[in-house]
């Protein structure tokens, strides 16, 4: 088991861990919870050595590998799958092993390294890495594409797979949702649900920890508490502890009271859609941990736009994408939409990575051109943009104080300098923070900076891209109560579907070009996506395990006459002289085949009886070399079995 007994840390002068601890037993996949900036991956770094401890003692199994998602952004050529496959240490260890084997010509060792690379799982190393891959979200043509070729959110991806490659008996996963899409999330929760090793994961996405978890790792004020749930369920368990332990309760009241009303609005207009029922039952779950977002120290709403233009906007025969540079045709990714967008409209845009999302919101938003058609806009439209890289939208060697000027200046409405100090402040910033260099932000404060320059501009229409990246559990729930206070219309791209069930009434599917509405609800995607990601995973494995699976490419076609379509006895003889010359490949292709299936279970019979820990140093030699050879014919004959379907393909096709 896993266990931390009486820990005490310290980073410079904040104390982190006081005399605090916790246990795991051997299989257990627990979150670890808290707001930024408590210590949590701190104790992670505590687990992986990292950090030293000021005190007590962390007892983990001699045995026990941990894997991690490593944070550094990887910089090489090596392909994409290579740059995976070298997280499976073991399979890299056996590797290793058997090219020193052989080029000191040592049949023991040689025999020893077969037998460890048959136990890593040599020979389906490729297909698993590739499954990841897809699972994660890359194109079968992306697998061994350079790790360069890649921006950072998809090297991150490739980190991600490369730590569950070999994901050890202590699997550490930091904010692992950070840069995925809805589609790669739901494969990835799948995956982990299979894991059978130990887990601790932090993440701020509720939905995921609890599909994933059992378990909940409470930090707060340097202690940890354990639940024996997920997060769901340690929301109810500590809400119903602050409730027995509420001091201020009145205050607490007036808050509950806050968050019933928007629960009492939208329950009143619950239709029998599937999202509308699923919404109703998001609202009581927030009503039942009322003090849990209640404590909160962090609260904000969005003031109450001048005006709403009905329609808002009306999309015709809209084409978005990219423009094209010096004279290349532009790149059009979603085409003839037609869509209108009405007052109070609460609407989810969903769809797979690179399927347009983020493209049609930053043409709504007037942030790139329309490639087609047209957008008209209501008059009065007031449009708020949260973009996903929150720098799309701020200065980095500016403070915030300096950003809220210029947008009261440039934008409005107009506010005197300490009115935008004393604004900043209910986002949590201030003193010198006020002036403090964007850049120099953290990730959180960036997302509750840009929050602040949308609440300040009352927009009629919040268009958010992945506005949740970066923003811990109660920050998240603040935003979910603001959105449904809001009395404007909200367009959403998020991965956090907890926000969409929560803030949602309609969906939008953006795929294959084009833009459709979603009927069902978001139980209904995830089932739709996890399908997918199964069918690509399971041609992924296919194409690596059977030699009849492999792609086919032209090879050397067999020479044919040409043939006039409408002669059918000239047909018919040229079919028959395909035949005549196909007799020798296929004859050939079936000797080879039994040649392979001899070679391939004497190679596993070889395999199994070096694991007989009494066999002779001699013997053990001797069949290490004939593994090699083995492994040597195997090769050449699958390389001839696939010239030959190659070459047969091609007499088919002419």
């Amino acid at each position: 088991m896993l266990q931390l007994k009486n820990i005490t840390l310290r980073r410079g002068t904040k104390l982190v861990l006081e005399q605090t601890g916790f246990t795991l037993q051997p299989g257990e996949k627990a979150s670890l919870v808290g707001r930024n900036g408590a210590g949590k991956s701190s104790l992670f770094a505590l687990l992986t050595h990292r950090l030293q401890s000021d005190g007590g003692e962390v007892e983990m199994p001699p045995r026990w590998r941990i894997a991690e998602v490593e944070q550094n952004m990887p910089e090489t050529e090596q392909g994409a799958t290579d740059f995976v496959l070298e997280g499976d240490r073991p399979l890299m260890a056996a590797r290793a092993a058997l090219a020193a084997a052989e080029a000191a010509d040592d049949g023991h060792a040689i025999g020893d390294a077969y037998l460890a690379l048959g136990e890593a799982g040599e020979f389906d190393a490729v297909a698993r890495a590739q499954t990841l891959l897809l699972g994660l979200g890359f194109s079968m043509a992306q697998v061994d594409s350079p790790v360069n070729s890649f921006s950072g959110g998809w090297r991150m991806r490739l980190q991600l797979a490369r730590a569950l490659m070999f994901p050890g008996e202590l699997l550490l996963l930091d904010e692992p949702t950070n840069h995925l899409d809805l589609d790669a999330l739901v494969w990835l929760e799948a995956w982990l649900q299979r894991f059978e090793g130990t887990m601790l994961v932090i993440s701020h996405d509720r939905e995921f920890l609890d599909a994933v978890t059992k378990v909940t790792l409470h930090l707060e004020e340097t202690k940890l508490t354990r639940y024996g749930s997920n997060y769901s369920g340690f929301e109810l368990m500590r809400a119903e502890r602050m409730e027995q332990q509420q001091a201020a309760f009145g205050k607490q009241q007036e808050k509950v009271a806050h968050l019933q009303r928007f629960i009492d609005r939208f329950k009143a207009k619950a239709s029998k859609a599937k999202q509308a029922q699923s919404r109703v039952k998001a609202l009581a779950r927030m009503e039942k941990i009322a003090p849990v977002l209640t404590s909160a120290d962090f609260q904000f709403e969005f003031r109450e736009p001048q005006s709403l233009p009905n329609p808002m906007l009306v999309m015709s025969d809209l084409e978005v994408g990219y423009p094209g540079e010096d004279g290349a045709p532009d790149t059009v990714i979603v085409r003839n939409i037609n869509k209108s967008v009405l007052p109070g409209e609460r609407i989810g845009i969903l769809g797979a990575n690179g399927q347009g999302k983020s493209t049609l919101v930053k043409t709504v938003s007037r942030m790139q051109k329309a490639l087609g058609g047209h957008i008209q806009e209501g008059k009065g439209l007031a449009i708020g943009y949260f973009a996903q890289q929150e720098m799309d939208v701020l200065r980095p060697d500016e403070g915030p104080l300096a950003h809220m000027i210029r947008l009261a200046r440039d934008q409005g409405p107009p506010g005197r300098e300490q009115e935008l100090r004393d604004f900043l402040g209910r986002f949590r910033f201030t003193g010198e923070m006020v002036g403090q260099a964007v850049g120099s932000l953290s990730g959180g404060e960036k997302a509750r900076l840009v929050l602040a320059m949308l609440v300040w501009q009352r927009p009629n229409l919040l268009l958010l891209d992945e506005p949740t990246n970066h923003l811990d559990l109660t920050t998240r729930e603040a935003l979910s109560m603001a959105l449904n206070e809001y009395e404007g219309t909200v367009m959403l791209v998020s991965h956090d579907r907890a926000l969409l069930r929560e803030v949602c009434d309609e969906f939008w599917l953006v795929t294959k070009g084009r833009v459709e509405p979603f009927d069902g609800d978001l139980d209904d995607y995830q089932k739709w996506l996890l399908e997918q990601s199964r069918e690509a995973a399971r041609a992924a494995k296919a194409s690596q395990q059977s030699p009849a699976a492999a792609p086919v490419n032209t090879v050397a076609a067999a020479p044919s006459a040409p043939v006039d379509a409408g002669d059918r006895k000239a047909s018919a003889a040229i079919r028959q002289k395909r035949a005549e010359l196909a007799k020798p490949l296929k004859k050939e292709q079936a000797q080879v085949e039994q040649r392979l299936a001899a070679a391939q279970a004497q190679h596993a019979t070889l395999l199994a009886a070096m694991a007989d820990a009494a066999l002779p140093a001699a013997r053990r030699a001797e069949q290490g070399r004939q593994l090699k050879e083995l492994a040597d014919s195997i090769e050449t004959l699958e390389h001839r079995w696939l010239e030959i379907g190659e070459a047969l393909e091609d007499m088919s096709r002419d």
